[in-house]
């Protein structure tokens, strides 16, 4: 956030979304500078993770659902009533990963698809009263999400061990996938959000290709598990 500081129309905050103190206070801070309304709140914060379900420390899990999904509820609720009072709009950002069975994600993907129903249900529950819903469901994007993994580790009894460097490989960003510009997808993402756009925006690499093969036709199982396991290590493993 450092490259806003000082811009005269910009107020930077501290606000970690697991801390109700921080909320509260993030809230007041709005409150007395708007007069109590909001026009947007994104619920853009969350926490990548890698890691085989089996190797799971179950503790951390949690504390990954309280950044993605418990964190965006508590935010929604807090700020409700200004968003209410400026018939404003709340924005989720969502993965594509919810959609697809990715190995070493399964618990990542289950924190981003949950957000994304409660989501789907706020904006049915919200619309009475003038506030929309946005999901953007998001591809492959240029960001710091994949800078925390440099010492990334299996239990030294993991049935993986043996394909540890391709797992924290991939939790590193090293699968060789390619990602959008940050800047180019936040352009497009401002655009749905000032255009009240409702519903979900599939936006950032490789989502066209998912969004076809698991909303729009039916694909095999079979077809889907396959390219899910390719260049995991998984097919390795296996033989």
């Amino acid at each position: 956030m450092s490259s806003l500081k000082g811009l005269s129309n910009v107020t930077l905050l501290k606000l970690d979304v697991v801390e109700p103190a921080d909320i509260r206070a993030a809230v007041e801070a709005v409150t007395s500078s708007t007069g109590g309304t909001l026009n947007y709140l994104i619920s853009n914060a969350g926490r990548n993770h890698f890691m085989p379900i089996l190797n799971e420390d179950l503790e951390r899990v949690k504390q990954l659902f309280e950044i993605n999904f418990f964190g965006p509820i508590a935010l929604t609720q807090a700020f409700a009533p200004l968003l209410i009072k400026a018939k404003g709009m709340a924005v989720y950002v969502t993965s594509i990963s919810g959609y697809l069975n990715i190995p070493y994600m399964g618990t990542y993907s289950a924190s981003k698809k949950s957000i994304e129903i409660v989501a789907d249900t706020l904006r049915l529950e919200l619309a009475p009263f003038g506030v929309d819903v946005l999901e953007v469901v998001t591809g492959g994007v240029k960001t710091m999400g994949q800078t925390s993994f440099g010492n990334f580790e299996l239990p030294a009894n993991s049935l993986y061990k043996i394909i540890e460097d391709t797992i924290a490989g991939r939790a590193r960003g090293l699968d060789g996938m390619p990602k959008m510009d940050t800047l180019e997808y936040a352009a497009a993402v401002v655009d749905q959000i000032t255009q009240r756009a409702t519903g979900r925006f599939w936006y950032g690499q490789n989502v066209e290709g998912v969004k076809m093969s698991t909303t729009a036709v039916a694909v095999p199982q079979s077809a889907m598990d396959a390219g899910a396991v390719m260049g995991t290590g998984l097919d390795a493993l296996a033989k």
